[in-house]
């Protein structure tokens, strides 16, 4: 079983978990209080052990309700009848934090730090209980620190190190990404290798739009070396063509597009993103990418050719550059050859019918089309959590996955 589907359980039976855990941290504080001979009668301590059992019920049966105030309450009563039971602050401060009361949460697990009579590893769980609280809440730095201070004490932290990496990603501290990245690679079990190529074309493409071309392309050599991701080889074909390397951005791109033809739009609008530098290296720029476009738009390979993305790149280009004649030659040896177009397909078939005052195919395309016609809302969406947006994205703001962007055309 994959480790989604175990998360996928855990969050579906999350509350029954969490009443099947507290009964059996009761069971256990109970049988090891009555065999480490605790001077307590044998009728007080039974009577504690009967106090706390209702009060984990109730607290059970609000949990499951999804009742987490009256929740807390009870906890609070468990606090009052034995505050040497240390698992139910830990209980307390965790649904503090899901309850939104970051500040209570924060001051319970302090109060578990501070404490004298606490095992090293109580402490250390309470301190990342703390990190998270401060994670939670917004408080970055403390967070970082925190985070920090837990790896001091174990550096086999694997969520810590993760908490780490996301958060230096959601930043953009790119240096720090890369080395906490380096360090989750050595104490967990997936390769990190694409991940962090993508970190490194990251900190490639900042130094990229600061000028800073020589950098750039050391920081893009230890990307490929980790692994050839697309971000990295888009970046490359866009240093090519500021560098003058127009030779070798056409070969790049001719391999670009037979590994991924679906990633054509995609690579043009990556390659026009605004160029931050002088005006010279921008205009010299520029000149060179309009040669790409023109070497792509005279490109005829019948392997390309029957990529959808490849032919819709190539008419809205051409129709971009008023060639609409161009662009209906093209779109119409396309649908001449696919017996089932897209709906995509066929209206940009049908735009550009309307643009060219082609009446007569423009009412067989839409009597065709009408019945089963439906609108993309964005151009890319996420494959692992179904985040959708507009904007180009190598890691998804959602679920913080890299490379998972997927392509929808825009009708």
């Amino acid at each position: 079983m994959s480790v989604d589907v175990y998360l996928n359980w855990f969050q579906d039976h999350m509350l029954a978990t969490v009443a099947v855990g507290l009964t059996m941290i009761l069971i256990y504080h109970y049988l090891t209080e009555r065999d480490t001979g605790v001077k307590l009668s044998k009728r007080y301590r039974n009577s504690i052990f009967e106090a706390q059992s209702k009060v984990f019920l109730n607290a059970t049966q609000y949990l499951i309700s999804g009742n987490k105030d009256l929740a807390i309450k009870e906890f609070l009563s468990a606090v009052d009848i034995n505050r040497e039971t240390i698992e139910t602050y830990f209980a307390l401060g965790g649904l503090f934090r899901s309850n939104g009361e970051i500040e209570k949460a924060i001051s319970i697990h302090r109060s578990l730090i501070a404490r004298e009579n606490i095992s090293e590893s109580d402490r250390l769980r309470s301190l990342k209980e703390l990190a998270i609280d401060f994670d939670k809440g917004g408080f970055v730095d403390k967070a970082i620190e925190t985070y920090k201070d837990v790896l001091k004490i174990n550096r086999d932290q694997f969520e810590v190190i993760q908490s780490l990496c996301r958060i230096f990603e959601d930043v953009e501290d790119w240096d720090q990404a890369y080395n906490y990245r380096i360090m989750l690679s050595k104490v967990g079990h997936e390769n990190q290798a694409e991940t962090i190529s993508h970190i490194l074309v990251q900190k490639a493409k900042s130094l990229f739009e600061k000028g800073e071309f020589a950098r750039c392309n050391e920081d893009l050599e230890d990307a490929f070396r980790f692994a050839p991701s697309v971000s990295a080889k888009i970046l490359r074909l866009r240093l090519h063509l500021t560098t003058g390397n127009l030779d070798q951005a056409k070969d790049l791109l001719i391999e670009l597009l037979k590994e991924h033809p679906m990633y054509t739009s995609f690579i043009f609008e990556s390659l026009s993103e605004g160029f931050k530098g002088n005006e010279d290296v921008k205009n010299s720029y520029q000149a060179r990418f309009d040669m790409l476009k023109e070497f792509f738009l005279d490109m005829d390979d019948s392997e390309l050719d029957v990529s959808p993305s490849v032919v819709l790149t190539k008419v809205r280009l051409l129709k971009h550059a008023s060639r609409q004649e161009d662009a209906y030659t093209i779109m119409k040896k396309f649908m001449e050859s696919n017996q089932s177009p897209s709906d995509v397909i066929k209206s940009e078939y049908i735009k550009l019918l309307i643009q060219l005052g082609k009446r007569d195919e423009v009412v067989d395309q839409v009597e065709g089309m009408l019945e089963n016609y439906h609108q993309s809302l964005t151009k890319h969406y996420c494959n692992n959590c179904g985040f959708n947006s507009d904007d180009i994205f190598w890691r998804c703001p959602q679920c913080h996955e890299w490379e998972t962007i997927q392509f929808r055309w825009k009708v």
